[in-house]
């Protein structure tokens, strides 16, 4: 039994409320007693899709030592849980066909870590546009691991949902290179779970800087608070520097937060 991620529930903070339980497509957590419990680490793949649905923040990930993810046991559990509703469909634990290499793990193929290489340009290819620089997925920060082989050691992009609608060149000006996380100050909940994540991406993942891309919309300050406040909790410093982008996708400003 190794060392690997797996979810914590906090029973003091639950309050039964069973969101996480429909958010867990493994069928890992279930509700006993009034509170979210954790019915076996093999049906867990530790990869945290089910923080955001905490009203209360209750869940976290953590690394323990815990059972291997065992996808053939979940498989079973959710059939039997089909078979205890009366044939009601269980979240399902869907196979995806993937040309990229996927890390350990499984679940969700929405949430599945990936690591891939940019895709270079064809020549040959005249239709086609400009190639993706993503190196990785999931990108929101509610789904991605914090400590992830993409995040070691690496540059990270943090970016506001909207900018790369509003920024034509992202990929190639400012995703190229990076690992990127995505989120939304104003609508996303639970905020406190980024904060975390963020620590964790500084002083365990030992990233190398992060740049913060925001819109000039007053909301989107949020994000830079975000970030300004997990450099005040992290044990390490690290360059960080903020690019303000108009609605028109133009580059307003740019300047250093920390470092």
């Amino acid at each position: 039994m190794g060392v690997r991620e797996v979810i914590e529930i906090d029973e003091k903070l639950c309050d039964g409320c069973g969101d996480c339980v429909t958010a867990c497509a493994e069928g890992a957590i279930a509700i006993i007693d009034g509170k979210a419990r954790l019915i076996s680490d093999v049906y867990c793949d530790g990869l945290g899709a089910c923080l955001g649905h905490c009203p209360q923040g209750a869940l976290k990930v953590i690394h323990r030592e815990a059972e291997e993810f065992d996808e053939q046991a979940v498989e079973d559990r959710l059939a039997q849980l089909r078979e205890k509703n009366g044939n009601v469909p269980a979240p399902p634990l869907l196979s995806v066909v993937s040309p990229q290499p996927m890390m350990a793990g499984g679940g969700c193929p929405g949430s599945r870590a990936q690591m891939h290489q940019p895709v270079a340009p064809d020549p040959s290819a005249a239709c086609e546009g400009p190639s993706s620089q993503l190196r990785h997925w999931p990108v929101q920060l509610h789904l991605v691991p914090p400590t992830a082989p993409f995040f070691q050691n690496q540059d990270v992009l943090l970016a506001a949902d909207c900018v790369a609608f509003a920024v034509g060149d992202f990929h190639q000006r400012f995703l190229a290179g990076s690992s990127l996380a995505i989120a939304c100050p104003k609508l996303d909940s639970n905020q406190e779970i980024y904060l975390q994540k963020l620590v964790a991406m500084i002083d365990e993942a030992e990233i190398r800087s992060l740049k913060v891309m925001i819109m000039e919309v007053p909301c989107c300050g949020g994000l830079v608070r975000l970030a300004e406040e997990a450099l005040r909790r992290a044990k390490r410093d690290l360059p960080v520097e903020c690019l303000v982008v108009g609605t028109q996708g133009h580059i307003l400003g740019e300047y250093q937060i920390a470092g």
